[in-house]
């Protein structure tokens, strides 16, 4: 928990943001707004460590509002949106909007939670060290959370779990498939999208390593530093490699 952290509400449904305020009131401070013409007032004049954004709003829309902080440059805060669109072709578009993150509704609280706090924990990893992933490649403790293993067993069985994690390798191996094409073609701007998908699956899983370098590498692409995307590509693979064999070898599920 972060009490010192405080996220922004905005929702034009008084009913949603009271929904919200009743999930995240334990963990974190909290202001809301009910479109985004008061959401923008807000962010210009009080500072917000997350922004949870509603997509369709009378007045100003979410992709609207994300477009005006973005150019105004009113926050450098993680930005999720939120809709009831779950289609995963949604969560791209969203995505590549520029949003940070993509919750749908109904809410599921343990995975709001569970997302405000990853963003949060990524910013304060990129303000501990400007290249995350040192110091951890070569130690196995950090390679996956065994505690995020223990919660997920608690609500399913490890037949299940290990489906998902089966499956979260596989679709990482389409995923860098994607970007080797991608730095082929040149179009390093369009890396930022897949890094994202991988970023929060790991993190969700608590693949520790590949969480850490895709998010550093995904802040490079958005920072447009296309300097070292091979040699940063093919390290994110051998941490994938690397993970699929510890992940084969510790049998915990």
């Amino acid at each position: 928990m972060m009490k010192n952290k405080k996220v922004l509400i905005v929702d034009d449904n008084a009913l949603n943001r009271k929904v919200f305020e009743n999930i995240i009131r334990h963990n974190y401070l909290f202001d809301t707004a009910e479109n985004g013409l008061v959401a923008l007032e807000k962010i210009r004049n009080e500072h917000f460590d997350v922004i949870l954004m509603d997509i369709q709003m009378p007045k100003l829309d979410g992709i609207s509002t994300l477009k005006a902080i973005k150019e105004d440059r009113l926050s450098s805060s993680p930005i999720i949106a939120v809709s009831a669109y779950s289609d995963q072709s949604d969560r791209e578009y969203f995505l590549a909007t520029g949003f940070d993150d993509f919750i749908a509704k109904p809410i599921k609280p343990k995975h709001l939670l569970e997302t405000i706090d990853l963003q949060l924990q990524e910013i304060t990893s990129h303000q501990s060290s400007p290249y995350v992933e040192i110091g951890v490649e070569d130690n196995n403790t950090f390679e996956l959370d065994e505690g995020i293993v223990t919660r997920l067993l608690k609500y399913n069985t490890p037949e299940n779990i290990r489906e998902v994690y089966l499956d979260f390798m596989a679709e990482a191996d389409e995923l860098l498939a994607d970007i080797q094409k991608i730095i082929e073609q040149g179009n390093y701007e369009e890396i930022g999208e897949k890094l994202h998908i991988i970023k929060g699956n790991s993190g969700t899983l608590g693949a520790n390593k590949i969480y850490h370098f895709s998010a550093f590498f995904e802040k490079n692409i958005k920072n447009s530093n296309f300097d070292n995307i091979s040699k940063d590509y093919l390290k994110l693979k051998r941490m994938l490699d690397n993970f699929r064999v510890y992940f084969g070898e510790q049998k915990l599920i």
